[in-house]
């Protein structure tokens, strides 16, 4: 793992924690080790990567002062509304970029962010492609590949029509 790549995986993990998602101590330990391995450098960053099974329960704070050092540290808006947004893009940006299926991606958005929202004009597309993925069968005569594709297209459009700081 290079140094960019491992500190890319901490930068998602960061954000899958502010957002509410749960990221167990084991995948917290393995991001430390790899981040050590692949040469990035942070005062406290061997802590947490050489926790025991019995330390697990101090990864997430250990976790938390590795990422305050490193710049890496997330906040979602404090406004719950403005979070939800965020976390819809970030969402949105994980599909775009192939790093979340899109399937699993556009669920999220429909479980997580879209009902909470009270399913915004915004996201129609993308609950729309999760409802198509979740219930897909193959007598609907669309491969599940396709409606894929579609999912992954409606989350471009989504990100490519964010409204600017401008705006």
């Amino acid at each position: 793992m290079t140094r960019d790549a491992a500190l890319d995986q901490l930068r998602h993990i960061a954000r899958e924690r502010a957002f509410g998602r749960h990221v167990g101590s084991d995948r917290l330990i393995r991001a430390a080790l790899d981040a050590l391995i692949a040469g990035v450098e942070s005062p406290s960053l061997a802590m947490p990567a050489g926790l025991l099974r019995n330390e697990e329960p101090e990864e997430p704070a250990l976790f938390d002062q590795v990422l305050e050092e490193l710049g890496l540290l997330f906040h979602p808006p404090a406004d719950p509304r403005a979070a939800k947004w965020a976390m819809a893009y970030w969402i949105a940006g994980q599909i775009a970029d192939g790093s979340l299926d899109p399937a699993a991606g556009t669920h999220l958005i429909w479980a997580d962010v879209a009902y909470d929202l009270g399913y915004p004009a915004e996201l129609e597309p993308l609950v729309h492609c999760a409802h198509n993925l979740d219930g897909w069968e193959k007598s609907w005569g669309v491969s599940f590949e396709e409606l894929s594709r579609e999912a992954l297209e409606a989350g471009k459009q989504f990100l490519n029509e964010r409204p600017t700081a401008e705006s």
